[in-house]
């Protein structure tokens, strides 16, 4: 029998988002284990995929959901109630921006709510994407130095011809790439 494994798949404002549907589908092919899958977008990320391209088994939250889910006292917080669900965590895109709050400890929005509560025995993956200026700057190697400092592990960015026409590192790794390490993190959290 497979064993059942909570994905949480994060994405922020980043056109790396376009890849969410297929990053999803790819998980729920998994054939090591039993997947179910959870998606955080943040407002920023809604502008690059449209909803109805997810599979229906998959459960879509959104920063407003986190406002409305929450009535008084006792109800289930969201980012708690999702940290506390998932196996694992991956933020696939990562843009420059979320990359700032998270290495600052900002929480501004249900994705950065729900990092910032995570339990650092769970891992938590982060997939940086972003124009290749930006991924040349200083501050950026600190940033991400930051988070893996804190136990969360990287899948580097690649090299590639960027959506704007720039060429150089920035671009998401590639979805295979993003599976597979998904894969081992979870067969490593089995052993």
């Amino acid at each position: 029998m497979k064993v059942k494994k909570n994905i949480l798949v994060g994405c922020t404002g980043s056109v790396a988002t376009i890849k969410l549907p297929l990053l999803v589908e790819k998980l729920l092919q998994l054939t090591e284990f039993e997947v179910e899958v959870h998606v955080i977008v943040t407002e920023h990320a809604r502008h690059f995929f449209s909803p109805q391209d997810l599979p229906a088994a998959v459960t879509l939250h959104t920063d407003a959901e986190e406002w409305t889910s929450w009535q008084k006292r006792g109800d289930p917080v969201l980012h708690i109630e999702l940290g506390k669900w998932a196996d694992l965590l991956v933020i696939a895109p990562l843009d420059a921006n979320s990359l700032a709050k998270m290495a600052n400890g900002l929480c501004d929005n249900l994705l950065l709510c729900t990092t910032r509560a995570w339990d650092p025995s769970k891992p938590l993956l982060f997939c940086p994407a972003m124009n290749t200026r930006m991924w040349e700057h200083p501050i950026t190697a600190a940033q991400i130095g930051t988070l893996k400092s804190w136990g969360h592990r990287e899948v580097p960015c690649i090299a590639k011809t960027l959506m704007c026409g720039d060429t150089g590192l920035g671009a998401m790794a590639e979805v295979d790439t993003i599976v597979s390490t998904i894969r081992d993190a979870l067969s490593m959290e089995q052993s």
